[in-house]
């Protein structure tokens, strides 16, 4: 199966070949098992364009599901190249793509222009969404049988899905991982002293002393934060609830509707950003899906430590990654139908 030509209308490429080889059956050639990556550029509704790659299969695989990447608070789009490239070789076509004002996608925030964390969601992660469920739905067409689309949320990456456009109507399935009500509440003993401290002085005074909050803050793959997003960060850390607890959002969410799969993932070592609770709370909040809660410890992949930063760290995938796909792929019919059709 040949996949379709990205449409200009939402996602303009940028022609960059970038090959990635692919270890396969050794009868194939090497042209065909290599996976490739596409930069293009997403159009948001309010006409900003952001920087954004497709991870394609490899040509004797063809696109079996459509998979979007939601990145963590600042992380960049790179962070997640390992984990894209892999699900690329199990037949993924893959969009990531950098959130305005962080990474590549830096000019899309105007000079003088602020933004906050739902603006990452509704705008940037709406028009990732629309582009993928636009490539599914060409696929779909071509290929005669239906796709599945999974959307793979890191952190705010997954707590914030519910406020992007049309989610519980084009996604089946999320899997969300360290993804979280990060309310100050839901830690207990000292990391409660440390997110009191983060969201009621750390991330009011950076921003205060230098106009945003500075990446080595937030950890070792953030990239600086602006403004306003830190101090919706903070407001909501500091609410009961977080977003579920802003009412100018009331309208807006959306995961009480979604009806697909939803497993949510916890991280038995992430005391800094997500804790078990955190993630629980999360959970409680798709009532119409079928989820499922799961957890991971350092132990269990025979390392020291994975933490909130770790997961998609290209030297535990192996390890980590079939781990975290196999249960909703497994759960997931529209995912599960392309494993018998390879």
């Amino acid at each position: 199966m040949s996949s379709l030509p990205i449409s200009p209308a939402d996602v303009l490429p940028l022609n960059i070949p970038v090959t990635t080889p692919l270890d396969l059956e050794e009868h194939h050639s090497a042209h065909d098992l290599e996976t490739r990556v596409q930069p293009v550029a997403l159009r948001c509704s309010d006409g900003r364009l952001l920087a954004a790659q497709w991870f394609e299969p490899p040509v004797v695989l063809g696109v079996r599901a459509v998979a979007v990447i939601g990145s963590a608070t600042a992380v960049p789009a790179s962070y997640y190249r390992h984990f894209s490239e892999w699900l690329a070789r199990r037949g993924y076509a893959v969009l990531s793509f950098d959130y305005r004002g962080i990474a590549a996608s830096r000019e899309a925030l105007l000079p003088g222009e602020d933004v906050r964390l739902r603006d990452w969601a509704r705008l940037d992660m709406g028009a990732a969404l629309h582009a993928a469920d636009k490539r599914r739905r060409a696929e779909e067409t071509a290929q005669r049988r239906e796709l599945g689309l999974l959307w793979v949320g890191h952190s705010l990456g997954g707590n914030s899905v519910g406020l992007v456009p049309g989610f519980e109507e084009k996604v089946d399935a999320l899997l969300g991982v360290a993804a979280q009500v990060a309310y100050l509440g839901h830690w207990s003993g000292f990391a409660r002293l440390q997110a009191w401290l983060f969201f009621h002085l750390m991330l009011p005074i950076a921003v205060r002393l230098f106009g945003h909050a500075p990446g080595r803050m937030l950890g070792p793959r953030a990239e600086d934060l602006p403004a306003g997003a830190a101090l919706e960060w903070a407001a909501w850390g500091r609410r009961p609830g977080f977003l579920f607890g802003d009412e100018s959002l009331a309208r807006e969410r959306s995961y009480h509707r979604f009806a697909g799969t939803a497993h949510l993932w916890s991280i038995t070592d992430d005391h800094l950003f997500g804790p078990a609770a955190a993630v629980d709370a999360l959970a409680g909040e798709f009532g119409a899906a079928s989820v499922q809660r799961h957890e991971v410890s350092p132990a269990d992949l025979g390392v020291q430590k994975i933490e909130h930063f770790g997961p998609f760290r290209r030297d535990l995938g192996t390890r980590l990654w079939p781990r975290l796909l196999a249960p909703i792929e497994a759960a997931t019919p529209r995912l599960a139908a392309r494993l018998h059709s390879a």
